[in-house]
């Protein structure tokens, strides 16, 4: 029985709040290991399981949440972010890629192949009708020595884009830190209200109790205890409302932390929130908060960055339509199995006979000049080495190329780049008027709240005295429920409207800052 009636509605995990504290469930846990093992008979385990439990709840209760804290996890975690670090990290490979391009290609080959039946030897250029194996090696290299500054211009250009993309990362982060700014104070709001309402809930009670027992004693009707019961109803669901939407602020809050849903989320809630540092109207007048944030608004700064990346994509896409002049250098040399080892070699000298002549009656032979006679003598196989020192080769050369048609791509590419740049202007003056336009609608907001603040504090103290005056003349019995309920529930919407203006006053002001000065705090 102590089970089913303490532990189990604990126990159970609450599927309509899957932020619930982990903790709670350690502690129906460990009520129904007590009960399970019978240690209730026992008060010194039941102490230290209980000293322990408190430790527990107490670090949760010490684990909230400041605005500074969020934002430094929106920092390392926001999902938006992390996607525009990707993009400025591609954009410097980008730019480091045309950096190295300056440096001179550099390639080498090695290849070895089998030739059957009647094909060209790669090394004597003869052909053969054999089979043999056959291998070159060769090392290039190219450079281009002048494109009219064309891969100078795109290098700036990715130079001016990736800094674009660092302040684009820089937006990023600030329209985190502002959405989380207000998150926070919208979860504040909330809580704030949940609060009003619990205060509503507690006096409807308390004038239920009150009138029951009038009711008992004859001294009202029963209509006035029905009027309230109503009355509770209403301000119970009123209660269930502010509570849901707590918990839907919450939910925006985790999503834009990317923290896990099934973790605990406390605010630290200030002390006193009217205390908040906000600026005066003065301060944040719209013309002056423009002019400064067209110095450190970072949309306004990459748009600028972005202009010049393509003045230099421009100026690159026109040097590829002019003559390009590069440097060429090579060396290589081969090898093939079937050479043989020819040996030029000199036979003689000989002499040969050219006849005979007869003196006295004896024949001698007449001889001719001693001559020589080049040969060439077939030994074994050429060696690796010598083939490979027989066989080297070098090159040098320069090489000018004209672009004399291409099918329009390079002056079509220019004329886009043109376009481009003519349309990130017009980009840049959008954001400019947008910009201008969200501030001064920021100012505007901010006035109108601050009136609808104070106009909402004027109608919380006179509902407020209406309200005390109804209770007296109520308890008394000179005024009927429906009445009574009527003063009450102004007084309530009076403090609901209230909470709602101060909280968008200080959002609003806030706002007005962080156009200013590019940051947010509480």
């Amino acid at each position: 029985m102590f089970y089913t009636k303490l532990v189990w509605p604990l126990a159970i995990p609450n599927k309509n709040l899957p932020f619930i504290k982990k903790w709670q469930r350690l502690s129906s846990q460990l009520l129904y290991f007590c009960y399970a093992m019978k240690l209730y008979q026992f008060p010194g385990p039941i102490l230290v399981i209980c000293l322990l439990f408190a430790n527990t709840v107490h670090v949760a209760a010490q684990d909230k949440w400041s605005l500074k804290r969020c934002v430094d996890y929106a920092m390392a975690n926001n999902i938006s972010i992390k996607q525009q670090d990707v993009q400025k990290r591609l954009a410097e490979l980008t730019l480091k890629q045309s950096q190295l391009s300056q440096i001179p290609n550099l390639s080498a080959s090695v290849s070895g192949n089998y030739n059957a039946g009647r094909s060209v030897n790669p090394t004597t250029y003869t052909y053969e009708t054999q089979g043999f194996l056959s291998s070159n090696a060769s090392l290039n290299t190219n450079v281009t020595l002048f494109n009219w500054f064309s891969k100078r211009n795109t290098i700036a250009s990715n130079i001016y884009q990736a800094n674009a993309y660092g302040f684009l990362l820089e937006k990023a982060k600030n329209d985190v830190a502002f959405n989380i700014a207000s998150t926070f104070l919208q979860i504040l709001q909330n809580n704030e209200q949940v609060h009003v309402n619990e205060t509503q809930l507690t006096l409807t009670k308390a004038q239920l109790s009150n009138t029951e027992k009038l009711v008992a004693a004859g001294s009202v009707p029963e209509s006035n205890q029905a009027d309230l019961l109503a009355q509770l109803a209403r301000d119970s669901a009123n209660l269930i409302t502010a509570q849901n939407n707590v918990i839907l602020s919450t939910l925006q809050m985790k999503a834009l932390l990317n923290l896990g849903f099934d973790i605990p989320f406390q605010p630290e809630i200030p002390s006193d929130i009217s205390n908040i540092p906000l600026p005066s109207l003065n301060e944040v007048d719209p013309e002056m908060v423009y002019s400064a944030a067209m110095s450190t608004n970072p949309l306004i700064r990459a748009d600028s960055l972005q202009i010049k990346s393509w003045e230099r994509s421009v100026a690159a896409s026109r040097g590829a339509m002019f003559p390009t002049l590069s440097l060429s250098a090579g060396i290589g040399t081969n090898y093939a199995n079937n050479v043989n080892d020819i040996r030029n070699v000199v036979l003689g000298p000989f002499q040969d006979t050219l006849g005979t002549v007869s003196v006295g009656g004896t024949n001698y032979n007449v001889i001719g000049k001693p001559y020589t006679v080049p040969s060439q003598v077939v030994g074994g196989k050429t060696p690796f080495g010598t083939q490979i020192s027989n066989n080297f080769q070098q090159a040098v050369g320069l090489s000018l190329s004209i672009p004399i048609f291409n099918a329009w791509q390079a002056r079509a590419q220019y004329k886009r780049n043109k376009l481009n740049l003519y349309n990130q202007e017009l980009t840049r003056d959008k954001d400019n008027q947008q910009l201008r336009q969200d501030i001064y609608t920021a100012h505007a907001n901010a006035v109108a709240a601050i009136q609808k603040f104070y106009a909402a504090s004027r109608g919380v103290d006179a509902s407020q005295k209406a309200f005390d005056f109804a209770t007296k003349r109520f308890n008394l019995g000179l005024m009927n429920t429906i009445d009574y309920i009527t003063t009450q529930n102004n007084l309530f919407q009076a403090q609901i409207n209230k909470v709602s203006a101060q909280y968008d006053y200080i959002f609003r002001m806030k706002l007005l800052e962080f156009y200013r000065d590019q940051k947010i705090t509480l």
